[in-house]
């Protein structure tokens, strides 16, 4: 199912977060914002909800891809592992 994300490379997310998860730079990134006014509650407005999906998204697929790369390795040590007994 989630085979399309071993296809993006590293440098891409990495490069989605730092510009996308991170924008606007001045006076603080949108992603900070939103979460602040997540944590007090004042995120009530359907583009301020878009608007953190948005900016998060590139993190999120970090994390997945992060998970992703960790099960294949464990997978591939277990395959491995049973090939030598």
């Amino acid at each position: 199912m989630l085979r399309w994300l071993d296809d993006v490379p590293w440098f891409f997310i990495m490069i989605a977060c730092l510009t996308l998860g991170l924008a606007p730079f001045v006076p603080e990134p949108h992603l900070v914002e939103k979460v602040r006014m997540l944590f007090q509650g004042t995120l009530h407005r359907l583009i301020d909800i878009f608007d953190l999906l948005m900016h998060a998204s590139p993190f999120i697929l970090a994390i997945m891809k992060g998970i992703r790369t960790q099960q294949i390795k464990a997978n591939n040590n277990i395959s491995n592992s049973d090939m030598k007994e």
